[in-house]
């Protein structure tokens, strides 16, 4: 095991962001260099949210809290095993992230110290529909456009959380290793 590696054992890298900013991309990109798991919130979803989301209507917090809630199970039980995990997920609202920082078992809420790093990808909002357009017509995700701006509506940004951002309309590699250099 190499330095690094012992550093990075027990922390949680959300990456995050709207539908279409990378989430995926990035995440599989970053376990992979960091030689952890790469854990996609899409695939936590229940059915009815997802059919929700294909139908194009937005999620509310009553479905969406449940989801955090195993989400921050889920990496809870990475931190309890001193591993590392990078987790995909939106994350929009203070409130969802609060929910995935206690996931640290020694967080204090409020403090924002803590073994749960966001990380939120950056795009203007025509990079982003461009994607979703892409993948609309690739037929390769459950969320339509047309839920963009809700989502760009949601996003909750407070500066004393101490999100890292970069730039998603920058090369995957690029990004992923600009993420390496904000974390480490």
């Amino acid at each position: 095991m190499d330095a690094m590696d012992s550093n990075l054992k027990g922390m949680a890298v959300v990456i995050m962001g709207v539908c279409g900013s990378g989430k995926s991309t990035i995440g599989n990109m970053l376990a992979k260099v960091l030689n952890c798991s790469f854990l996609d919130a899409d695939d936590f979803h229940p059915e009815s949210n997802k059919d929700k989301m294909k139908r194009g209507i937005a999620l509310s917090d009553k479905d969406r809290i449940p989801w955090l809630e195993t989400l921050r199970n889920v990496l809870r039980e990475h931190l309890l095993s001193k591993n590392t995990v990078v987790l995909g997920c939106s994350a929009l609202q203070k409130n969802y992230r609060e929910i995935l920082r206690s996931a640290d078992p020694n967080y204090e809420h409020g403090s924002f110290e803590s073994m749960v790093k966001f990380v939120l990808l950056d795009a203007r909002a025509e990079v982003i529909a461009a994607r979703l357009e892409k993948r609309a017509a690739e037929g390769n995700h459950f969320m339509p456009p047309n839920l963009l701006q809700s989502q760009l509506d949601s996003l909750q940004l407070d500066p004393s959380e101490g999100i890292l951002k970069v730039d998603a309309s920058q090369s995957p590699g690029d990004l992923v290793n600009g993420i390496q250099a904000l974390i480490f």
